[in-house]
């Protein structure tokens, strides 16, 4: 069954673990992506990605070419939207990357959280409220993480457990209003 990578509309035949990087780095593989192609590639209109470039949540795209790090931010913000309000993602992406304008104090790049997501659900594999099935596989995911100062492995753990659950949050809502349709 084909699904769509987490804040994408990029289809694949299922999340499995580097599914993600292998997808970037094929995006990437010529340097760095228009506006259009990051409208096509997430569902959004261009004026929400400029508007959240405005806004400070994503830097400004050098040469109109958005780099790995800014789709990945676009996408996580994106993905975390369907079930969190944009202040709540902001501060949520902030606990690990500090000041949202400023990527000299981030603690992990934006795609390397993205993956480390994508592979956690890898583990996960269906929607799980079990809280310690969800800690143990963001566990997993973080374990490799290099700390750049002591405790950002934690950090990573927990963003990556709410994450999760805003994931989850938003299949419930989109699965309901599927069902909701079909009622007709």
């Amino acid at each position: 069954m084909a699904t769509n990578l987490p804040g994408t509309t990029i289809e694949v035949s299922g999340i499995a673990k580097g599914c993600s990087r292998i997808m970037f780095e094929g995006i990437f593989a010529a340097g760095g992506i228009t506006l259009s192609q990051v409208s096509v590639m997430t569902g959004l209109e261009p004026y929400m990605i400029q508007n959240w470039v405005k806004r400070g949540f994503v830097s400004s795209p050098v040469n109109r070419q958005y780099t790995k790090s800014q789709f990945a931010r676009i996408v996580n913000i994106n993905m975390l939207r369907e079930s969190l309000p944009l202040d709540s993602i902001c501060s949520l992406l902030s606990y690990i990357n500090g000041d949202l304008k400023d990527q000299s104090d981030d603690l992990i790049d934006d795609s390397e959280l993205y993956h480390k997501y994508v592979d956690m659900l890898s583990d996960i594999n269906s929607i799980t409220i079990d809280e310690k099935t969800v800690i143990s596989a963001a566990e997993t995911a973080a374990e490799d993480y290099s700390e750049p100062v002591q405790g950002a492995r934690q950090r990573l753990s927990k963003i990556l457990q709410v994450m999760a659950y805003a994931h989850f949050a938003s299949i419930c809502r989109s699965t309901a209003e599927k069902k909701l349709l079909s009622l007709e």
